[in-house]
């Protein structure tokens, strides 16, 4: 089993005997309940770093619902167990109070990116992921970072905070991971009931049927309303957004010119799930 740290101190001793034997540093950042798109991001990294860190926090700082933080799955015993089958180096899994010290006043905010979508409808959200993964770098001394592009808009943040306050890590976007149906993998996939897991690929499946719709010419607003309403009659209580975007900026797309995101939240059995794909 890896080595889990739970102290800055304790981590920075042993990046430090890495960085001077002149090993490279890969970390995952996560907040546990892994699945097999994380362990995915953890192949990544050890097959391209000398070292692999990953860590496990479940950030307070990103959840604006109080509720959904409780409810987020811990498991991390399971998790160490899976990391292991991959062969990390350690796993970092501090407690609240190591993140965030008493008197910690410091709140790291990305303009633009981190404004539509997730941040219009989770607000604060981004200022939690901006903050916490300024400090895992700044902690892992790391020189590349893993991340998913199922969080899109979270990826786009973080190469706008790397890029913005020079930091020296090199960020990777790692492919998506589906189930056979096509439903992106996630930690929230388990509280759904069975009837719901049944319904969930409805969401990937508008919204190809859009981006293909928009390739054959359809106009872009009937298309993302026809993709909308599809996701509601498979059984989708609610549908935040399902919008087509540039895929760095995510400015909104009027007509497909340059290199498009279709990215879409929506709920279901009172899960909120969200995927993306590429137009």
């Amino acid at each position: 089993m890896p080595p889990v740290l739970r102290t800055v101190a304790e981590l920075r001793a042993r990046v430090s005997d890495w960085k001077a034997a002149g090993e490279t540093v890969g970390v995952v950042p996560t907040m546990g309940a892994l699945h097999e798109g994380h362990l995915s991001l953890a192949r990544r990294a050890r097959a391209a770093c000398d070292r692999v860190i990953v860590t496990i926090f479940v950030n307070p700082r990103q959840f604006n619902n109080p509720a959904d933080l409780e409810k987020y799955p811990r498991t991390e015993a399971q998790d160490a167990a899976l990391l292991a089958s991959v062969g990390v180096d350690a796993v970092f899994a501090p407690g609240p109070e190591e993140v965030y010290p008493r008197g910690f006043a410091t709140n790291v905010s990305v303009s633009g990116v981190s404004e539509p979508l997730e941040g219009a409808h989770r607000p604060g959200h981004f200022d939690g992921v901006a903050t916490v993964v300024a400090k895992l770098f700044g902690m892992t001394r790391a020189d590349r970072a893993f991340f998913g592009e199922k969080d899109w808009q979270q990826l786009m943040v973080v190469q706008r905070l790397v890029a913005d306050l020079n930091i020296p890590v090199t960020i990777e976007g790692c492919a998506t991971v589906r189930e056979a149906d096509g439903l992106a993998l996630s930690s929230r996939n388990r509280r759904l009931s069975v009837e719901g897991r049944a319904r969930a690929p409805a969401l990937v499946r508008a919204m190809q049927a859009a981006a293909e719709a928009m390739r054959g010419g359809r106009a872009i607003p009937e298309a993302l309303a026809e993709a909308r309403a599809a996701v509601l009659a498979a059984g989708f209580e609610t549908v935040d957004y399902l919008e087509l975007r540039t895929a760095d900026l995510l400015l909104p797309m009027e007509r497909l010119q340059g290199e498009g995101r279709l990215l879409a939240a929506a709920t279901l059995d009172g899960v909120r799930l969200i995927d993306n794909i590429p137009v």
